[in-house]
């Protein structure tokens, strides 16, 4: 069983963190990895947040742009960071409308950490004049969590 030296946590089944990995050609081949939350018991929220988010549009075949916020309060695990950087960046070359790549991310998510809550916001960028923003979450946040706002700043096209 291989620690994690600085929590002594059994990371021996991680397949990525610290080695050269190969970018997944799909979302459907891309692997997410999870490691045991080190503060089990403490309600906590974690944000990662993609500013340059691309997926292709799945009709014209040109590339959609999005700026993702995923928060979670996490139950027994945490999703590991190299794992979803890869996952993220395997819908560069994927085509799925902005509900299915937003809404799809949010259940894999789900699925794989088992959260307490989860909720993911795809603040995509204008296409034909109007952005499109999809949200999705598992359910109502948890009394006495603090979760920060997903305010996006304003970019170019939007007011």
């Amino acid at each position: 069983m291989t620690q994690s030296p600085t929590l002594g946590h059994d990371v021996s089944g991680l397949t990525m963190l610290g080695r050269n990995t190969q970018q997944p050609a799909s979302p459907e081949e891309a692997v997410l990895e999870r490691v045991p939350n080190p503060h089990p018991g403490q309600r906590y929220c974690v944000r990662f947040t993609a500013p340059e988010f691309t997926s292709l549009c799945p009709i014209t075949g040109q590339p959609d742009f999005a700026h993702l916020m995923i928060d979670y309060i996490p139950g027994d695990w945490l999703v590991e960071s190299k794992s979803l950087k890869l996952y993220l960046t395997s819908f560069r070359n994927h085509g799925a409308f902005h509900e299915a790549c937003t809404v799809g991310i949010g259940l894999r998510l789900a699925e794989l950490l088992a959260p307490e809550w989860l909720r993911i916001g795809g603040y995509w960028y204008p296409r034909g004049g109007i952005p499109i923003d999809v949200f999705w979450q598992t359910g109502d946040a948890p009394a006495g969590a603090w979760i920060p706002a997903q305010d996006v700043p304003n970019y170019r096209g939007r007011g």
